[in-house]
């Protein structure tokens, strides 16, 4: 899963930064609850780190919370999956692919008391254990990512993908016609990407109250694997 990424935080501050997040997250959970029931049980969003975009897609029921987090980096690399489930505070699964060479997959799960029950590192189809200091630090990154979610999420931050066309259109995953308000340094580096492209682009931005921002382009179709409401 290789993709190009789109980083302009060097020409301009970044409108969703990881740092911004989690500065928000402070008041924003403030107000959570009484704004909770407004907000939809399936999202997505994302934001701009150091090293690369992430991608978050989330669904709340009345007992669970799962993530779906892809991380592309800046730099050359794979896109890498990372799948989070709590019951209700408590996390219960952490699972973990990254697509680079050797491949690694890690599946952590804890039981409800929040004890660690299970735990698989595969690297080149190898088992190997986990120690005790990575499990600490695997948990101490879904903490980390369910926090800048809530804050995300209570921002109103949202991720679309899709298909960009010629005219500056983009149909979305959805199916939507949509017209992304990018500012000229994101849409020259589309149309740059689209020239050397034999087929129409990927594209994925955010939207929230502070405007839009461009995070990924790629020849890949994003489309065919992003998660939906209803296989989620």
């Amino acid at each position: 899963m290789a993709v190009n990424s789109f980083n302009e935080g060097a020409l301009r501050p970044l409108l969703f930064s990881w740092r911004r997040a989690l500065t928000l997250a402070g008041g924003l959970l403030l107000t959570a609850c009484s704004h909770h029931s407004s907000l939809p049980p399936f999202t997505a969003s994302g934001y701009a780190g150091d090293q690369g975009a992430m991608r978050i897609w989330r669904k709340d029921t009345d007992t669970e919370t799962h993530l779906l987090v892809a991380f592309s980096p800046w730099q050359r690399g794979n896109t890498s999956l990372s799948e989070y489930r709590w019951q209700g505070d408590e996390l219960s699964l952490i699972e973990l692919n990254v697509y680079g060479e050797p491949p690694e997959h890690i599946r952590v799960r804890f039981d409800d008391r929040g004890e660690l029950s299970f735990m698989q590192r595969e690297v080149n189809a190898q088992k190997q254990q986990i120690s005790s200091d990575q499990i600490a630090l695997y948990r101490y990154r879904a903490d980390q990512l369910r926090q800048t979610s809530d804050a995300l999420r209570q921002g109103r931050v949202v991720l679309y993908q899709g298909r960009w066309h010629n005219n500056g259109s983009v149909t979305t995953c959805e199916g939507q016609t949509v017209k992304p308000e990018l500012d000229s340094l994101a849409l020259s580096h589309i149309e740059n990407r689209q020239r050397h492209s034999s087929a129409e682009v990927s594209v994925a931005w955010l939207e929230g109250p502070e405007g839009a921002q461009l995070l990924l382009v790629a020849n890949e179709d994003f489309c065919t694997w992003q998660p939906t409401e209803k296989n989620f």
